[in-house]
């Protein structure tokens, strides 16, 4: 029988059909013995949150998803400085007491920036630059985590912008002057698992570090061909990993 003075902890999002976050936390808790639920909110609007917080008063933390990581930033009462300046909302900590406070946080900083750190210190973080393959809600999660590794960037899209490049405008000059490269994109991601960004792979090698954000499946087609031509590569899964544990010690600092 449930405890009925038993935390809970879930996500926020719409739809919700595929959860890696409940499956992840049911089994930690599992493993961990510890007394505490994990459910998915799949809220058609956002309008709803406000309702789900009075509606469930032993509900500590949240995980969000799409379509949520800006839109429920209205709601909250604070902001980390990451999550601020990434204008993205992935954790929620939420306080009852004296009265309820929610903040805002985003671990995917955490993430990637711990799962690349070992990468970025064997190749040598202080000549080390960037690619940002993506100009979406992940790349600036990466390109902050990237500035606090002291790492420069550049970014490249399908259309220029202010700041930004081409992947047209990609020179052999960019793929030596940028050893590392980051998909910030879907491509590659299940079911599309022939797609993969438009780059000269040609001109990699094993100078070169390749990091997809994507985890499924383990080795994308812009892995492949990294690989291929022996550049290092890593996929997202640990920093999936590593943002769920992030988000654990949020909610229970």
């Amino acid at each position: 029988m449930k405890n009925p003075e038993m935390k809970k902890f879930g996500l926020l999002g719409f739809p919700l059909s595929h959860s890696f976050s409940k499956g992840y936390f049911m089994e930690k808790f599992r493993k961990e013995s510890i007394d505490a639920v994990y459910e998915n909110f799949a809220l058609p609007s956002i309008t709803e949150f406000p309702a789900l917080i009075l509606s469930a008063p032993l509900l500590a933390g949240l995980n969000v998803t799409i379509p949520y990581k800006q839109a429920v930033m209205p709601y909250l009462d604070a902001l980390t400085p990451e999550a601020e300046a990434i204008g993205a909302v992935n954790v929620i900590r939420i306080e009852r007491l004296p009265e309820t406070r929610l903040i805002g946080y985003n671990s995917d900083v955490i993430g990637f920036r711990e799962s690349i750190r070992p990468l970025v210190s064997a190749l040598g973080a202080g000549s080390l630059k960037a690619l940002v393959l993506g100009t979406g809600g992940a790349s600036k999660a990466i390109l902050y985590a990237l500035k606090q590794l002291g790492i420069e960037t550049l970014l490249v899209s399908r259309k220029p912008a202010p700041g930004q490049i081409t992947y047209d405008d990609l020179t052999a000059a960019h793929y030596k002057e940028f050893r590392m490269i980051v998909n910030t994109t879907p491509l590659g991601m299940s079911p599309n698992v022939d797609t993969c960004p438009p780059i000269d792979y040609a001109q990699l090698g094993s100078e070169h570090l390749l990091f997809d954000v994507v985890y499924n499946p383990d080795t994308t087609l812009f892995l492949q061909k990294g690989e291929t031509q022996g550049a290092r590569i890593k996929n997202g899964l640990e920093m999936l990993h590593l943002q769920a544990e992030a988000a654990w010690d949020i909610w229970n600092s």
